[in-house]
């Protein structure tokens, strides 16, 4: 059991659910304490131990219940959905059956088969085995264990795609030794034995149930697995390049990677003289003084101002990265600094109102209809000047993201300079590859003159990193 609970914790985390190592054994401890015979007090004890959130606590509840599927499966001949269905269409076919087939029931099965045995050694050998005993007693508990172990042989839990449900399922029939009765079949299908037909059900309903829990283990353990390498393809592909109907994925890839950041750069607290109380400090020194709490502690989150200014190119092919720059600074709001958004083409604006007016993603579509067109860095850099330059302190941090193709006119590197010794940091993000910068009419080399740091970003992992280390720069 510890075994399954250690499986178990390795699916939540293929489902985005955290657990730590110190987690895992907090769970080990609380499944030795509660026991494993009342599933649902264990049940409850492990999502205390190991849900942080209440979405967390959903997707654990689901993945208990899928995990621990505690319904055994029937492999009785009555139980066969195939006779269900088949007295639905026809129940006089179900009711009388023909002369020279068996009875419906189990034990009409078997005492063909039993019969047919005394006549064959091989299938007297077959109805022997572990396997068919369990069959025809329809012993649920002892096929379940068996498929179980089967599936452990095979690394069933590894399963990835679709397209090797099939070739996991073939794998556990061999396994549990099916392959026997496969050419028993064929044995008695050459002399048209009458046993041949409760034999073949026989297969045919272990054969649907390993389907069933291949089927079962897939949705389980590679849900998980497609969705982060899904999400590893998007995050590594160009940002202009991804088509349209993956676009609601990777914005919730944005929000996923937004929230990891704001994990990592929650603000820090520290030690002061008034504030919120330090409980757990003020608790521990009392022990002394046999609780008496003699001396307080306090702590209250640290209130920093800096501020960040983002211009966003928002012409032709630019405006795809300029959209999820914008999504992954507003998705920080918690742990980043003041935000100003600024968006140009042939003219700049500034944009954060509409942040506070719409929804992100609706703000970002106006943004883009009003300030689209073609590109005129100058223009847009005097714009900027008279609209923000005296704000620039030296605790600003202006972040561009443009392809510094200027349509031949006038750079403004003046006005670059004049940022660039204002600002705490100027950063530069190019969709552009680096070997592109500088060639026809892009003046990328001459403004990387006038920045601190200068990066090709064109997909959502560099995009990641890049704001990983502004948001260090910026606590």
């Amino acid at each position: 059991m510890q075994a399954n609970l250690i499986s178990f914790i390795q699916v939540l985390r293929t489902h985005d659910v955290r657990v730590s190592p110190a987690e895992t054994l907090d769970a080990m401890d609380v499944a030795k304490a509660l026991g494993y015979a009342d599933r649902e007090r264990l049940r409850d004890g492990l999502a205390m131990a190991l849900a942080k959130t209440p979405e967390e606590e959903a997707v654990f509840l689901q993945c208990f219940d899928r995990f621990f599927h505690h319904k055994l499966a029937d492999f009785s001949l009555e139980g066969n959905e195939t006779d269900t269905e088949a007295a639905e269409q026809d129940p006089d076919a179900v009711a009388t059956p023909a002369a020279d087939q068996p009875a419906a029931g189990s034990a009409g099965g078997a005492a063909s088969l039993a019969a047919a045995a005394e006549r064959d050694p091989a299938l007297q050998s077959l109805l022997s085995t572990p396997l068919m005993q369990s069959l025809l007693d329809n012993d649920r508990n002892e096929l379940a264990m068996a498929m179980n172990r089967a599936a452990e042989r095979v690394g069933l839990r590894q399963i990835q795609m679709f397209t090797q449900k099939g070739q996991f399922t073939r794998r556990i029939l061999d396994e549990l030794g099916e392959h026997h009765i496969r050419d028993a079949v064929i044995s008695l299908e050459q002399r048209a034995d009458p046993a041949l037909v409760a034999l073949q059900r026989y297969r045919d309903i272990l054969r649907e149930q390993v389907r069933d829990y291949v089927e079962r283990e897939y949705l389980l353990n590679a849900e998980g697995r497609q969705r982060a390498f899904m999400e590893d393809i998007l995050s590594k592909t160009r940002l202009n390049n991804i088509e349209h109907t993956y676009l609601h994925r990777v914005h919730e890839l944005v929000r996923k990677m937004a929230k990891r950041l704001a994990s990592r750069h929650a603000r820090r607290r520290r030690r002061v003289k008034r504030g919120q109380l330090d409980m757990g400090k003020t608790l521990r020194r009392g022990t002394a003084t046999d609780g008496v709490m003699f001396n307080t502690y306090w702590r209250r989150t640290r209130k920093e101002k800096p501020q960040i200014l983002a211009v966003c190119d928002v012409s032709g092919s630019v405006a795809a990265y300029a959209k999820f720059l914008l999504l992954f600074l507003y998705s920080l709001q918690d742990v980043l600094p003041k935000v100003r958004s600024f968006a140009f083409s042939s003219h700049l604006g500034e944009v954060s109102d509409y942040f506070d007016d719409y929804p992100v993603e609706k703000a970002i579509e106006l943004v883009n209809w009003k300030y689209g067109g073609a590109t005129d860095y100058g223009s847009s850099l005097e714009d900027f000047a008279a609209l923000a330059l005296d704000d620039i302190t030296g605790n600003t941090t202006v972040i561009i993201l443009g392809d510094a193709r200027n349509n031949n006119g006038d750079p403004r590197l003046d006005i670059m300079q004049s940022i660039y010794q204002r600002a705490k940091q100027v950063l530069w993000l190019n969709p552009e590859s680096r070997r592109a910068w500088g060639t026809g009419d892009s003046e990328m080399l001459r403004y990387q003159s006038a920045c601190h740091f200068s990066a090709e970003c064109n997909n959502l992992k560099q995009l990641e990193r890049i704001v990983d280390q502004l948001l260090k720069s910026t606590r």
